[in-house]
């Protein structure tokens, strides 16, 4: 019997994949085919994320889809725009907090959601265009303490793609044109360390597929 996956992935440019050749080199495209490979299922990808959307944002714009897709698996992606913003640690945890109870009150067993890391943007080209790198680098480091607490805490996965988000740092297409987002190699690094998280729990994710 054929199955499928349904797979809501939220957040900003990080999800959508601004700095990407084209859609399918963004995460949750790449993750959506692994996830395809491994499991024979045919996977239902929504990915609704925004470029600039700050946690507000995705409440007001994103949250509604967890009703429409009635996903199977969900990776949520959100933050970099709050730092930027310059919203505190503690209004970010405030609506980060709203953004994981609405995905808690799916009831999806263990390990079908990721909440995943903002990156190491500090390193970039661009970001001095935002302050200075071993500030960003900080108060980077800070929301993702939040981030990693409040996930945890509601028994979500944490997936960490901080450390490989510099892993291949001034090599061909790690880094997008924009000197700001990632490119396509470090896209797909980050899936890669997602999939190895997520992959035992979401490999028993497929339900018969709708006719």
């Amino acid at each position: 019997m054929s199955s499928q996956i349904r797979y809501l992935a939220l957040g900003d440019s990080y999800t959508i994949g601004t700095g990407a050749s084209d859609e399918s080199h963004n995460f949750p495209s790449i993750l959506s085919g692994l996830v395809s490979k491994a499991t024979g299922s045919r996977v239902e990808l929504t990915n609704p994320a925004v470029n600039g959307f700050t946690t507000l944002d995705l409440i007001a714009k994103e949250l509604s889809h967890l009703e429409r897709v009635k996903p199977d698996v969900v990776t949520v992606l959100i933050g970099v725009n709050d730092l930027v913003q310059n919203r505190s640690v503690d209004e970010y945890r405030t609506s980060l907090r709203e953004i994981y109870d609405r995905i808690g009150a799916l009831g999806l067993p263990p390990g079908r959601v990721a909440a995943i890391s903002i990156p190491n943007w500090s390193v970039v080209p661009a970001a001095a265009q935002y302050g200075e790198p071993q500030l960003i680098k900080s108060v980077t480091n800070g929301f993702n303490v939040a981030a990693r607490k409040e996930a945890l805490d509601l028994g979500f996965d944490w997936v960490d793609i901080t450390g490989v988000s510099t892993y291949s740092l001034g090599s061909p297409g790690w880094i997008a044109s924009d000197q700001l987002h990632p490119g396509d190699a470090q896209y797909a690094a980050w899936a890669e360390v997602i999939w190895d998280r997520v992959r035992d729990a979401w490999a028993r994710a497929s339900r018969p597929l709708s006719v």
